[in-house]
């Protein structure tokens, strides 16, 4: 039975969006996930809510247990997930409020828990492929109905995650665009890493908040900048989740 893990997703909870909600308070072996559980059904389609940074937006990207909360997901019975992520755009084509449906990530962090395999078992070494670490299959339906909702988007992005919470300095975000990253963040590598091998298909949809500070023409990014525009543009992201997640119940319903 298809159920849809949703990280992040604001405006997910709403009573009018996910029914037959309940809470699920979870603890795993690597600990206690950024919230407890929100489960319920969109669209006939069971789903599981976690609120990456915690409800309250506390617990910073470098802090973020994200090894329990792939876990959690994966225990409550998920079989796919999508993530949801504000970006920084390090390209003038990807304009704030535009969507980008990841499919390549560059890893900058540097001192976070990123991997399930803390021993191997005796001669078997367990080495994940990540040639490709977003499924096809999710972000072919995201783009499809990302397509069918007319959102400004780009089928396509590669997204480099830094460990924060500071924001890149001047050289930094120039270097990143000279390695070829579309978009920064400071969440999706380590997600998409740890679903993997958790054998978990995993998609992120991004939403552009701002120019990161690569562009002299205009102040460096602010929190408050970022805040503002994905309020503005919460709802497409929402709408882009629902359509999604509501793509799976269509097959058992027309059957």
């Amino acid at each position: 039975m298809t159920k849809i893990g949703l990280i992040g997703g604001s405006g997910l909870d709403d009573p009018d969006v996910l029914r037959d909600a309940r809470e699920r308070a979870v603890r795993t072996p690597y600990g206690e996930p950024s919230a407890p559980l929100r489960e319920g059904s969109i669209r006939g389609t069971p789903v599981a809510l976690l609120a990456r940074h915690g409800r309250e937006h506390t617990i910073p990207p470098s802090q973020v247990n994200y090894r329990a909360n792939l876990y959690a997901l994966k225990e409550a019975g998920c079989t796919h997930v999508l993530a949801t992520t504000a970006v920084g755009s390090l390209r003038e084509e990807i304009g704030r409020g535009h969507l980008v449906i990841l499919d390549q990530f560059i890893d900058f962090t540097r001192q976070r828990r990123m991997t399930f395999h803390e021993r191997f078992e005796p001669h078997a070494p367990a080495h994940a492929a990540m040639a490709d670490p977003f499924d096809a299959d999710l972000r072919d339906r995201l783009i499809g109905n990302c397509r069918r909702l007319g959102f400004d988007f780009h089928p396509t992005g590669t997204v480099i995650t830094i460990e924060g919470p500071r924001f890149s300095t001047r050289a930094e975000s120039a270097l990143f665009r000279a390695w070829g990253a579309d978009v920064i963040n400071m969440s999706v590598a380590t997600e998409a890493a740890l679903a993997n091998e958790l054998d978990l298909p995993y998609a992120a949809v991004a939403m552009s908040t701002d120019y990161d500070c690569w562009k002299t023409d205009e102040p460096p990014v602010s929190w408050q900048e970022i805040l503002a525009v994905f309020r503005e543009n919460a709802a497409k992201v929402t709408a882009l989740l629902v359509e999604t997640v509501a793509g799976f119940a269509a097959p058992e319903q027309s059957g």
